[in-house]
């Protein structure tokens, strides 16, 4: 049978997909940001939407309470609806406080007139303080309105109201006045167990298919242990009518939303915004935006205990002095030639990856470079000794890392699994040929030509650009790239440790 809304609204359901979704909010002003249409748009924002906002009501209140509301002419409201459907193509409309009997009506005309596609209701009487934000002249006109909604989203509060029941305590009796909400509307309902005692926090979705049939979806949660649920209920239906305009489906709407609200009440004691019942975080899901150089200064922390590290090794505290045996550097020289064979192949990945033609021709020419340093190595030190070329185990392991870091397909995370080889390379060269320097350069150091070479300035301008290359990468890649960056930087600065050590173990 057809639902009391399909008279009066189009049946077909939104164009799904549409990238960025209008979405105007009808609805009261919060000064404390957390509520209303301050919670209103930036929940519209958080899921993708475009938002637009129409005053009902102003208030005077903070995350402790409501102190006052203040009513505009419903005249001046229906100005500023006819003022954003004259210009602007509306997809979706979120309803929320409305304050008198004259306001619901100037909504309930405007929304007979422009008909919009999407229109979620919530209908707000009562706030989480217990202030009663409707006047109780108003209800009977707010009912009359509700039949003109796609989607109701009351509070258990104020679903028992709306019935004219009592207050439920069970998620049972809270289906029941859902139900008896969606038979007398024909609207969706969406039954809320955020204030229902437990663990547990369902939501629910009653007459999804809207024809009165007793469907009812229901998407289980937990319950999410804070006390700043200021602005829960705008918030939702807020988001809620900015993913029905993209996807044209309630039930993927509400899975799409609900976690995205408990990820915003995990992470809302962050923000420290009032000394009551504070905000929830709409924009807990995104990144804050990184200055330059603030990633590579992450980097740099992580590698310390790294570079300690090989300072200590017994490998490098020899090479410094002159005391490294010879069997120990030419199996260190050899497993560097056949690392470097493999890194110019992961090199020329990364080559192939990036975003810039700069950045091409950057690890184009390092992978070039790197066959060219082996070769030399093979052609001169190595070229005159008996050493055993075999893959040892902790080089194998540094390719086999890098090898999978360029299969990730991210730029980003093979850039930084890629970087310790510079940096951390120079550093430790650095520090070498500091020591070498300090003692003099003596001539009789077996290892002093190849010290020396620690001096090239141009390896040392190549590491600063692999450096800033990975930090501009950190700063356009997503969150889960950068903590995957962090954790290949992580392992390739271990690896480096390892290496510098295998000699003492394997040779």
């Amino acid at each position: 049978m057809p639902t009391a809304t399909s008279a009066i609204f189009p049946a077909a359901p939104p164009r799904p997909g549409r990238p960025v979704p209008r979405v105007l909010s009808i609805a009261g002003s919060d000064p404390s940001g957390g509520a209303g249409i301050q919670a209103d748009l930036k929940s519209i924002a958080a899921l993708g939407g475009y938002g637009m906002a129409a005053i009902t009501a102003l208030t005077a209140q903070n995350t402790r309470g409501v102190r006052s509301v203040h009513v505009p002419p419903a005249t001046f409201l229906s100005e500023q609806l006819d003022a954003v459907s004259d210009d602007i193509g509306i997809d979706a409309v979120k309803i929320g406080m409305l304050g008198s009997a004259e306001v619901i009506e100037a909504v309930a005309a405007w929304l007979r007139k422009v008909r919009p596609a999407v229109v979620v209701l919530d209908p707000v009487m009562v706030a989480t303080s217990g202030d009663r934000l409707l006047q109780e002249s108003a209800e009977a006109a707010l009912r009359a309105l509700l039949p003109l909604a796609h989607l109701i989203t009351p509070n258990l509060v104020e679903l028992a109201m709306l019935v004219g029941g009592e207050l439920q305590d069970t998620w049972t009796g809270a289906l029941e006045q859902g139900r008896a909400l969606a038979a007398a509307t024909g609207a969706t309902v969406l039954v809320k167990g955020g204030h229902l005692v437990g663990g547990e926090c369902p939501d629910a979705l009653v007459n999804t298919a809207g024809l009165l049939s007793d469907e009812v979806v229901v998407v289980p949660g937990e319950r999410v242990a804070t006390r700043n649920s200021h602005g829960t209920g705008c918030s939702l239906s807020s988001a809620m009518a900015a993913a029905q305009a993209r996807l044209g489906d309630w039930e993927l709407s509400l899975r799409e939303v609900k976690p995205w609200l408990a990820g915003a009440l995990e992470a809302s004691g962050s923000l420290e915004v009032g000394k009551g019942n504070g905000p929830v975080h709409h924009f807990h899901h995104q990144q804050p935006l990184l200055s330059e150089g603030s990633f590579a200064a992450i980097l740099w922390r992580e590698a310390q205990q790294d570079l300690d590290d090989i300072h200590a090794l017994d490998f490098i505290r020899n090479l410094a002095s002159g005391s490294l045996g010879e069997k120990e550097f030419a199996y260190y020289f050899a497993q560097d030639a056949i690392y470097l064979n493999g890194y110019s192949r992961v090199l020329a990945r990364a080559s192939a990856l990036a975003p810039t033609e700069a950045e091409q021709l950057f690890w184009t020419a390092s992978a070039r470079q790197c066959l060219e340093v082996e070769s030399e190595l093979h052609r001169t030190w190595l070229g005159t000794r008996t050493v055993q070329p075999g893959l040892g185990p902790v080089t194998k392991s540094y390719v086999d890392h890098l090898t999978a870091a360029s299969a990730s397909g991210s730029y980003a995370v093979l850039a930084a699994a890629v970087l310790p080889c510079f940096w951390l390379y120079a550093e430790v060269g650095a520090t070498l040929h500091a020591r070498f320097v300090a003692a003099g350069e003596p001539s009789a150091h077996p290892y002093a030509d190849w010290l020396r070479t620690y001096a090239d300035q141009d390896f040392a301008a190549a590491t600063r650009r692999a450096i800033a290359i990975v930090d501009e990468a950190a700063r356009v890649a997503s969150a889960a790239d950068r903590a995957g960056m962090v954790t290949a930087f992580r392992q390739s600065c271990r690896l480096e440790v390892d290496f510098f050590d295998a000699p003492r173990l394997y040779s």
